[in-house]
């Protein structure tokens, strides 16, 4: 068998495949406010994200990747944004009885990426998605977040997420939080998108109003 038959049989095999995730929130107060979490998962990640909603604000995420010790679930993490402040990053959970499932179903991108380059023209340019300058996105049952981080440092470079759709070549993203800029909850955002192999082209317009054309490719693991 040849290689490039290979990548090209197994890429095919694994998006016919369902990915296994799943999405939850629960409700805490400070100080009088309702505080939002947000947890996105599937098979090893584990994403939270703290919002409000009265009035829109987003608060701080963190995720990384995760293994199981008897019901508790011990996070390696990979981002927080909290990071310069408390310096975390191990975390254990076990407050899974007060989750609540919010799923909606499994869509057509389910899974994470990993921002792989851009479109200019007619010209790619791709970047190492090896290097510890990550930036990721997440899509769970009818939800997505993306973050931009380093593993290495630690930094944090903003992350927004809320519910999307992916139908017929049109993918929509509505936001519910964005760190760079509050007043984007709510705003709609619709894309083109096409699968070629382990990538995902996403073209349209940015939540600024640029155009863009970026290359997400799928991240293993």
């Amino acid at each position: 068998m040849q290689p490039r038959f290979f990548i090209t049989f197994i890429s095919q095999l694994f998006f016919c495949q369902i990915i296994f995730g799943q999405v939850f929130s629960f409700t805490t107060q400070e100080n009088g406010q309702d505080i939002q979490h947000r947890i996105l998962m599937d098979d090893e990640y584990y994403v939270e994200t703290q919002f409000t909603t009265k009035p829109n604000q987003f608060i701080k995420t963190i995720g990384g990747f995760y293994h199981k010790k008897g019901n508790d679930l011990m996070v390696a993490l990979e981002f927080n944004s909290n990071f310069s402040n408390d310096s975390i990053k191990h975390i254990e959970i076990n407050d899974q009885d007060r989750w609540k499932e919010i799923s909606k179903t499994n869509l057509p991108l389910q899974g994470k990426w990993l921002m792989a380059g851009r479109v200019n023209g007619n010209q790619e340019r791709r970047r190492d998605t090896n290097r510890p300058r990550k930036t990721m996105k997440i899509l769970v049952d009818g939800f997505f977040q993306w973050i931009a981080y380093n593993t290495e440092s630690f930094s944090f470079h903003g992350t927004g997420g809320g519910s999307y759709t992916a139908t017929d070549g049109t993918y929509t993203e509505t936001i519910d939080y964005f760190s760079r800029d509050n007043n984007k909850v709510g705003i709609l955002l619709e894309f083109e998108y096409v699968k070629n192999g382990m990538d995902w082209h996403h073209q349209g317009f940015s939540s600024k109003g640029d155009p863009l054309h970026e290359i997400w490719t799928y991240r293993i693991p």
